[in-house]
């Protein structure tokens, strides 16, 4: 049984896939483009592997790159209610990669009326952190379709892991800089993640405070499944929605933030960037 789930967003136990155009085309379905995640030995060759399996059994499928997440962008679908200040005939923005104090948020769904901020929601995206190398595991795979594959990495016993406590530590320490600006802002910030990670920090973190979902809250937990639909497809699906705010995340980690922001540099951070390209569109 292969340990990739999914190989350039297509469940590698799906039949009738013509695998030798997949790796040539090294295409992502979710960021509609060329995959950007490659190899540092020789970046002309994209990995493309979305999802791994993990556990004694090999069944667990575990997201280990974040643009899987942006399946049929219904992360941003599911977030929409948080906009409390959009009405109707506004345009909807999806805007990448805007820093503030405690670093980069990975994307802003801005509301905006004539290319003005109305309302806005960041949202960061985290999937699992590897140890180890995930390219055996895929080499294997490819040989058991008919690639011809180096035997030298055939036979290495190198693999990966799952990386929890540094994944789960890293991104709430980062949740707890970045907190206090949307906080002073009166805005929103929400956490992508898939069900396992999400379950990790609830056990091994203070999380017994962070309770469902409430709209006055900054900082929104989603948590998503993967589970398979018909003809293979692997599909996202949202199961769980906490929230707190920033005490909520001191008592997390006990520290404190400091990062804060004035909402007028932030607005011109987002309207500097919103052009037809970023309109959010289903």
């Amino acid at each position: 049984m292969t340990k990739v789930k999914e190989l350039f967003g297509i469940n590698t136990k799906s039949e009738g896939i013509d695998w030798e155009e997949t790796i040539a085309n090294q295409y992502c379905p979710y960021l509609n483009k060329g995959c950007i995640k490659t190899r540092k030995s020789q970046p002309e060759i994209a990995i493309g592997t979305c999802t791994m399996t993990y556990g004694k059994e090999g069944i667990n499928p575990i997201i280990i790159c974040p643009h899987r997440l942006l399946e049929r962008r219904q992360i941003f679908t599911d977030c929409l209610h948080l906009l409390t200040t959009h009405v109707p005939g506004n345009e909807l923005h999806i805007v990448s990669e805007v820093q503030i104090p405690g670093g980069n948020v990975d994307y802003f769904l801005v509301s905006a009326k004539e290319g003005k901020v109305k309302d806005f929601i960041g949202i960061e995206l985290q999937t699992m952190d590897t140890t180890g190398t995930v390219w055996p595991e895929r080499e294997r795979f490819l040989e058991r379709v008919g690639f011809d594959v180096d035997e030298v990495i055939l036979e290495s016993k190198s693999g990966y892991g799952m990386n929890w406590k540094m994944t789960a530590k890293t991104i709430l320490v980062q949740l707890h800089h970045k907190i206090k600006t949307f906080e002073h802002l009166n805005k929103h910030l929400v956490l992508i993640v898939q069900d396992p990670l999400m379950d990790y920090m609830k056990e091994n973190f203070s999380f017994s405070h962070v309770g469902d979902a409430k709209i006055g809250d900054p900082l929104h937990f989603h948590s998503y499944s993967l589970k398979e639909r018909k003809k293979d497809q692997l599909v996202l699906n949202l199961e769980t929605r906490l929230s707190t705010d920033t005490d909520g995340m001191a008592i997390c980690l006990g520290l404190q933030a400091e990062a804060k922001v004035e909402l007028i540099e932030l607005i011109a951070k987002l309207e500097a960037k919103m052009s037809d390209d970023t309109l959010f569109t289903l």
